[in-house]
């Protein structure tokens, strides 16, 4: 099932908007790792899956997407984990934590947690702790809207440095505000790396 969505992801989004760019995929580790990224449309994580394949992913989404059957099937089947924002259980670090150390696929997680957030939160990094695996800075930039994609505006997707977590790195607030500042670092620089202007505008301020 996975493959084929991703399969139908492309003959959808290529044809609308063009063959998509991809930049630095030498920066991609070998293995399992977790992609972050900032959240900045609802198709984002569809280009992110793109851009880093053959690599298979698992995701993380609000429960609230499960409520409709025919969508629940088909997230689950797409490797989408079911999280309760309001009252997350040990599940939602567990999960991720078992499927990166015992399956072959990675991990996206968006550490903002919503497309209209900025600030970043501490689940990818406690994933990344406990899992050992590396986190993945990529940033999106590109149509915002499914209307805009229509507008042939490239998507651009670029990687950034993996970042290690030092063994001995403990995630009180100080730890987790360093790690933070890393992955806020890391996007930043991978923005001006393909445009030196670039300002993000969440296109629901604008309604």
């Amino acid at each position: 099932m996975y493959s084929f969505l991703k399969f139908l992801c492309r003959i959808i989004l290529y044809p609308i908007n063009g063959m998509p760019k991809f930049e630095n995929k030498q920066r991609i580790p070998e293995g399992n790792y977790i992609l972050v990224a900032p959240h900045r449309t609802w198709f984002d994580p569809l280009y992110f899956a793109l851009a880093a394949s053959p690599k298979e992913f698992a995701f993380i989404a609000k429960k609230e997407l499960f409520k409709n059957p025919l969508l629940a099937y088909v997230l689950r089947h797409a490797n989408v984990l079911s999280v309760d924002r309001e009252n997350p259980g040990p599940s939602v670090i567990k999960e991720p934590v078992k499927i990166l150390q015992n399956t072959d696929k990675s991990l996206i997680i968006f550490p903002s947690g919503t497309r209209h957030s900025q600030a970043l939160k501490g689940g990818a990094t406690l994933i990344a702790k406990l899992s050992k695996a590396p986190l993945l800075p990529a940033v999106y930039q590109g149509p915002l809207t499914f209307k805009s994609l229509f507008s042939r505006k490239k998507a651009v997707i670029n990687f950034g440095e993996p970042i290690y977590l030092d063994k001995s790195i403990k995630l009180n607030e100080e730890g987790q505000k360093a790690v933070e500042q890393q992955m806020q670092d890391a996007f930043d620089k991978l923005d001006k790396e393909i445009n030196p202007d670039f300002k993000y505008v969440d296109p629901s301020s604008k309604k």
